[in-house]
């Protein structure tokens, strides 16, 4: 499976922006997807999750509110909507799948990053 995120930019704080990640190769309602973020000097970390139909959601405690994650499955893309954003939501976000329809936390293909940055 082959994924492109894409719809960063450069935002101000309270702004928002919607990131899209397609993906090609197979089906994605075969697997759970995730965007998760990264900053330079800090591992990389999870930011929302999506199971293969949509019904299960998970959110980090710092996101929760002002991000929301969903899914198209017959366009094959899965979305992070994000409300209210803040300067420490800067990074690079990156779209992950996993080969299990729910979601594990445990990834199995990534897409190349775009790069969000948010400006106080």
């Amino acid at each position: 499976v082959q994924l492109q995120a894409y719809g960063g930019g450069l935002v101000q704080a309270g702004g928002f922006l919607r990131l899209s990640c397609a993906a090609s190769g197979r089906p994605l309602s075969l697997y759970a997807m995730s965007w998760l973020r990264q900053v330079p000097g800090k591992p990389r970390e999870f930011v929302a999750g999506i199971s293969w139909n949509g019904d299960s959601r998970f959110y980090s405690d710092s996101v929760k509110g002002r991000f929301t994650i969903t899914r198209d499955n017959d366009k094959n893309t899965v979305y992070l909507q994000m409300d209210g954003l803040k300067a420490e939501d800067t990074g690079v976000y990156y779209c992950a799948g996993e080969k299990s329809r729910i979601v594990l936390y445990d990834y199995d293909f990534w897409g190349q990053g775009t790069l969000v940055t948010v400006s106080s």
